[in-house]
């Protein structure tokens, strides 16, 4: 049988790193900081993906990377023979392959599903490239005009910085905000203080989140202290209180508060997500389509936790613009869609991410009235400063 159309001729993994120069404070709660804060926040890492076909169409995918960006682009380097030759619309039938070449050894999350998320939404915006139309054309349509947004996140910094930026947030629009708590989690009344402080500087009119980044997973009475602190206070949701395997202690703190819990950001698979969902351990649910195996499993989610009426609220945090367009795309077409998480913080006070705010050419991001305008432009609607990926590239 004669095969018709572009097939797949390159797979190419770009590692990237920023070294931040200088030593900074984490700016989220993390365990045993004073050990681990020069490892994790030394530098602004990503993977991305670019896939060509034999017509010279090329689309652009990402990997969420926190540590060892080369060894992401190790395994891509390693899988992506599987797609030579094929068909870039067969999305799911690739995903498929890539999934099984390593589930049976235990690799069923991690940097082996980081890297295939990184393929995957390479294919989905190659497929719009070909079609010529936007990513959320092939995901079956727009649900939303424009998409509700809030400003992430307000660190861990001293208190009159943050109430000043919490402030200007206001100034530019946003009606919504999230606040990092954590950083002493023996001690906190400091955490309900810091957010006591934001909510008088902002009002009552703002929607506030928190975000503890799992500061209390080992003081499960902690957490419960801080989420009863949290309602009193009006707080929206309050996010991964706790460590993500602990489903169990998910389930008490969702039955003993009346606060919406929302996880999600640090769990793989469409099977993680099903248990939380089953067992009503969670409120809103917040996957990263960089981490969680692409689009392709993330569109399982959503349709998962649509069944169980637990609205989807896509994480980006500290990834590069590649994953931010995409996002975009995907969440405009989720008919349970939450809101969006715009980063305004990156983790050094005084060196942007440049992956971030340079790599395209042209930035998608745009807020207007306190929502994201979603780009038009076939795929996710990027184009790569080259520039500044080979400024950043490691050998």
């Amino acid at each position: 049988m004669t095969t018709t159309g572009p097939r797949i001729t390159k797979v190419e993994a770009i590692s990237l790193y920023v070294p931040i120069e200088d030593e900074i404070e984490a700016p989220v709660a993390v365990p045993h900081a004073e050990d681990l804060t020069r490892i994790i926040f030394s530098g602004y890492r990503t993977t991305l993906v670019r896939i060509e076909t034999d017509d010279g169409v090329e689309g652009w995918g990402e990997c969420m990377v926190r540590l060892a960006p080369t060894a992401t682009r190790a395994i891509i380097e390693d899988i992506g023979s599987v797609l030579s030759g094929r068909d870039p619309l067969d999305r799911e039938a690739i995903w498929e392959l890539l999934f099984g070449v390593m589930m049976n050894r235990g690799h069923n999350r991690g940097m082996a599903v980081e890297a295939i998320s990184g393929i995957d939404i390479a294919l989905w915006d190659l497929s719009g490239r070909i079609l010529g139309v936007p990513l959320y054309k092939l995901l079956g349509g727009r649900h939303h005009d424009r998409l509700a947004a809030y400003a992430s996140s307000l660190r861990l910094r001293k208190m009159e910085e943050v109430v000043a930026q919490a402030q200007s947030f206001k100034e530019r629009g946003f009606t919504a905000m999230k606040i990092k708590i954590g950083r002493n989690p023996d001690t906190p009344q400091v955490d309900i203080d810091f957010v006591a402080a934001i909510r008088e500087a902002v009002g009552s009119e703002i929607r506030l989140m928190v975000d503890a980044n799992c500061a209390y997973s080992e003081n499960f009475k902690t957490a419960l202290e801080v989420g009863r602190a949290l309602q009193d206070l009006g707080i929206y949701w309050f996010e991964e209180p706790i460590a993500p395997n602990d489903l169990e202690g998910y389930k008490r703190l969702s039955s003993a508060l009346d606060i919406r819990i929302a996880a999600g950001e640090a769990d793989f698979m469409a099977f993680g997500s099903r248990d939380f969902f089953r067992s009503g351990a969670i409120d809103v649910v917040q996957p990263n389509i960089s981490r969680t195996g692409g689009i392709t499993e993330a569109r399982r989610i959503a349709a998962m936790s649509r069944a169980f009426h637990i609205p989807y609220a896509p994480h980006t945090g500290s990834c590069s613009a590649v994953c931010l367009a995409a996002t975009l795309q995907f969440a405009v077409s989720l008919p349970n869609f939450l809101i969006f998480e715009f980063m305004q913080s990156d983790w050094s006070k005084t060196q942007p991410n440049p992956l971030r705010h340079d790599l395209l050419k042209e930035p998608v991001e745009k807020l207007e009235d306190g929502h994201m305008v979603v780009p038009e432009g076939p795929g996710i609607g990027i184009e790569i400063n080259m520039d500044v990926v080979d400024n950043y590239r490691m050998a």
